[in-house]
């Protein structure tokens, strides 16, 4: 790509001819290289499942988590650059407690979302200055029911029923177009999004990974947490007995 961008690509400010802005595709590569991440908005609350991407052996288990608080009712999943996603996220809280000092009540996660996207964006308009190489996932349960949005490294942001990005994004969003989200309960939602990683995770390339789960919703009164460890052996078993069953039925085939 650098060789199609010559000369275009030096600044995120900068357009090449044909109106495209090489920095911010650039950023999006960085995104596609990252592990898979997957959130499924159900009925009753939004459901994260992350593929993290083990390159050590010596990897202590649940570090450099992926997905994180913003505020109680605000959970946040990345994809991307992890040290570009922690500055959104240092930024993300900082929004949510100056809008709690400011208000009284917590932030809405529609208001978080478009702060950020203003944010990320303001990083494509500078010479000096460098697109986030990292995408966000937003999510809450309001009173007008569960929420989920994508900010993307551009700025944009949308609101979504189901999204993936990632290494094997397309397949992911494949199998998330195949799910009836609006009928989904929550604890069959997070069964579904563990079995999509399962799914999706290539074995050649990426041996190791560790699997992030986490969910807000009605049974959590609101707060985004991650999954008990119950919920998280059964979400992991199902996704596993997925995956043999779809092989046994290749090698019958």
């Amino acid at each position: 790509m650098s060789s199609i961008g010559s000369g275009y690509d030096l600044s995120a400010s900068q357009f090449s001819p044909d109106g495209r802005v090489f920095q911010v595709e650039y950023a999006n590569k960085a995104v596609e290289a990252s592990g898979t991440v997957v959130g499924l908005r159900c009925k009753d609350g939004v459901a994260f499942a992350v593929e993290k991407i083990i390159t050590s052996r010596l990897y202590e288990k649940g570090s450099s988590k992926r997905i994180h608080n913003v505020d109680k009712h605000i959970g946040m999943a990345v994809a991307g650059l992890l040290a570009d996603a922690k500055q959104i996220l240092t930024v993300a809280r900082d929004e949510a407690k100056q809008y709690k000092y400011d208000y009284g009540v917590s932030i809405p996660v529609k208001y978080l979302a478009d702060r950020l996207s203003m944010y990320m964006h303001a990083y494509t308009l500078y010479g000096f200055v460098r697109p986030f190489g990292c995408q966000v996932f937003l999510a809450s349960y309001e009173h007008d029911g569960p929420q989920l949005y994508v900010v993307e490294p551009s700025g944009v942001n949308n609101g979504y029923f189901g999204c993936a990005v990632g290494k094997a994004q397309q397949t992911a969003k494949t199998e998330i177009e195949k799910l009836k989200l609006n009928d989904m309960k929550l604890e069959d939602g997070i069964k579904e999004a563990a079995k999509i990683i399962y799914q999706v995770h290539d074995e050649v390339k990426d041996r190791m990974f560790e699997l992030e789960l986490s969910w807000v919703g009605k049974n959590t009164e609101g707060k985004h947490e991650k999954v008990p460890t119950s919920v998280y052996e059964d979400a992991e078993k199902y996704a596993k007995a997925s995956l043999e069953e779809a092989s046994d039925d290749d090698e019958e085939m």
